[in-house]
């Protein structure tokens, strides 16, 4: 009776549209690389986009370790520290963003 494989648990994120992110639970056999690991959830994204493991781009050879969580990262539509000044200047905001004064 021979052995079986150690099968990793691995999980894969994506987010297809903003606000909307949905995760997958695989069992993939060790030695399995990222990209290999890809293929196997059956996830449909853009090979130009980055891949990473938690958090972190990481090359499509890189071999799994047992919960490993691949993220598929979406493309920024808009500079987040643009966004953020035009939030803060928002014709429409009533807000006085005022910074307290520390004399008081």
């Amino acid at each position: 009776m021979g052995l079986a494989e150690p099968l990793l648990a691995i999980e894969v994120v994506h987010s297809p549209v903003a606000a909307q992110v949905e995760r997958l639970e695989l069992r993939v056999a060790a030695g399995t690389s990222l990209a290999q690991a890809l293929v196997q959830s059956g996830v449909v994204f853009d090979p130009a986009r980055k891949v990473g493991i938690w958090g972190r781009v990481m090359p499509p050879d890189t071999l799994l370790r047992d919960r490993d969580r691949i993220e598929i990262y979406r493309p920024l539509t808009v500079d987040p520290k643009e966004a953020r000044r035009l939030r803060y200047r928002s014709p429409g905001d009533k807000s006085k963003r005022v910074r307290p004064n520390p004399r008081r």
